[in-house]
């Protein structure tokens, strides 16, 4: 968060796993995160998760939304949209809202889409 002349800024955090780096561990992020790496481990953000085609992650996500062209074997739980480009291998378990797959891409495993919790302000009409 940026204070400039009395007014708040928020700034979201844009994160970035490079090819070639390996992480064994944890990853957490209140923004977006871009994996073009191997990542062994869970990965939680409440922004958008990117993982490139370079990009491999072997164990839980969490967030907000997922765009994978990469090699998944996870159990993703997304809020809102996943999206499986061409060139995405996505293997494990799959919780989300909405689910777009484009041809090519390779999908193995459960699915479950469930719709978003209604806000206040929907749930009262």
């Amino acid at each position: 968060m940026i204070m400039k002349n009395k007014t708040v800024v928020e700034s979201v955090a844009r994160n970035l796993i490079g090819n070639g780096t390996i992480i064994k561990g944890d990853i957490e992020s209140s923004g977006d995160i871009r994996i073009d790496g191997v990542l062994t481990g869970s990965i939680r953000s409440n922004g958008k998760i990117v993982v490139g085609q370079s990009g491999v992650i072997e164990g839980e996500m969490t967030c907000q939304q997922a765009d994978i062209s990469g090699r998944v074997n996870a159990k993703l739980n997304c809020e809102e949209l996943t999206s499986l480009k061409a060139s995405a291998v996505f293997s494990g378990e799959l919780q989300t809202a909405r689910l777009s797959i484009e041809v090519g891409a390779v999908f193995a495993g459960k699915c479950d889409m469930k719709l978003p919790e209604p806000s206040n302000n929907e749930s009262k009409k």
